[in-house]
């Protein structure tokens, strides 16, 4: 059988197509129905449904038919050649942006590395690899500093319609960078030895990160932090260590919850109302700026990870107390020691008196 020799057209549009990942019978199909449109400007009043536009795919020629019958105007092959170029570069454009949208579809709710573009008004373009992100400032951390040509993780926030069509959306204030992070960096977790139940997070701040054991013989803050810290981090080191990061133990009972969310503050004692969900908690007086923390960061992270409105309130220790007995003493005795003294000095000044009258 001969081999079929193919035109430059041929070869040129399966080329193309080949490299962006389009059809080129989806190409063909519009050009098509492009110079049918052609076809139509020129020629005003014609019923469009008994025409139609057939391209030779192997030659590029394009004919008109009005039902079986050639209607091909004279000269019409250049018109015809010009809206194929046009339709297919329009096309391919549009076929590769849908690709790469449904490319990054599918990466929604994960991690990706980008590089900071420009600046667009409040917002940041990032490239992402094979197309460009939009990095809106809502979902820029705050106290973060970012400049041209920074590498960074983003979390795949989702995809929007935006001015000029579908774009993709990045964020690095999401709980989701977080876990990704986590998972990336920590085998336990990627596996699902190590589950991560909630978070509660203010970004380039402070986050608490529960976690839990799905086999025995896993410790899952150990596993979370590492050997030396090392993940935990390597965690850290990506948001150039403006932000802390707790990692406590989750548990079903909700008072030992509780407990290990309000941590670094230890010899807590928690009475939970679960009706109101509503834990008050006793914390020793030398624990309770731990237990509060900074401008009550520290349990109001606490609270949005366990749910429950947290009221703290301070209990003295009888170390605390015997302190106090022992200053109340001293003060007791200073004050004592000071009455004698005056009584005293009164004494000598009646006798001094006495003395004076005689």
């Amino acid at each position: 059988m001969p081999a079929i020799q193919r035109s430059e057209f041929a070869l040129a549009l399966n080329q193309v197509a080949a490299e962006r990942g389009v059809d080129p019978k989806v190409v063909l199909e519009t050009v098509e129905n492009a110079i049918l449109a052609a076809y139509r400007k020129d020629h005003p009043g014609i019923e469009v449904e008994n025409f139609r536009a057939v391209l030779d795919p192997n030659s590029g020629e394009a004919k008109i038919f009005e039902d079986d019958k050639d209607v091909t105007p004279p000269g019409f092959g250049r018109i015809a050649a010009q809206t194929a170029k046009q339709v297919i570069l329009q096309k391919i454009r549009e076929k590769e942006k849908e690709a790469i949208l449904a490319d990054y579809k599918v990466k929604i709710g994960s991690i990706i590395t980008g590089t900071v573009l420009r600046f667009a008004g409040p917002n940041i373009i990032v490239d992402i690899g094979k197309t460009e992100a939009i990095f809106p400032q809502s979902e820029q951390i705050q106290n973060e500093k970012y400049h041209p040509n920074q590498r960074l993780s983003f979390y795949l926030l989702g995809i929007r319609e935006g001015i000029k069509g579908n774009e993709i959306v990045v964020s690095r204030v999401s709980n989701g960078l977080l876990e990704g992070l986590f998972k990336r960096e920590v085998p336990e977790v990627s596996q699902g030895s190590v589950v991560i139940k909630d978070i509660a997070r203010e970004a380039g701040s402070r986050s608490k990160v529960a976690v839990v054991a799905t086999q025995s013989g896993i410790d899952p803050v150990g596993s979370c932090v590492g050997q030396k810290g090392v993940r935990i981090q390597a965690v850290l080191a990506e948001f150039s260590g403006i932000e802390k990061i707790d990692i406590v133990q989750w548990s079903e009972d909700q008072k030992m919850y509780i407990t290990n969310a309000l941590s670094p503050a230890k010899d807590i004692k928690v009475e939970i109302k679960d009706k109101d969900k509503v834990a008050f908690v006793y914390v020793p007086e030398e624990q309770l700026s731990l237990a509060i923390g900074k401008e009550g960061q520290n349990v109001r992270l606490a609270s949005k990870l366990t749910t429950y409105r947290i009221e703290i309130e301070g209990k003295k220790t009888p170390k605390t107390e015997a302190i106090l007995k022992d200053e109340t003493s001293e003060e007791s005795q200073v004050a004592e020691e000071q009455e004698k003294t005056e009584e005293k000095i009164k004494g000598q000044k009646s006798k001094v008196k006495t003395t004076t009258k005689n």
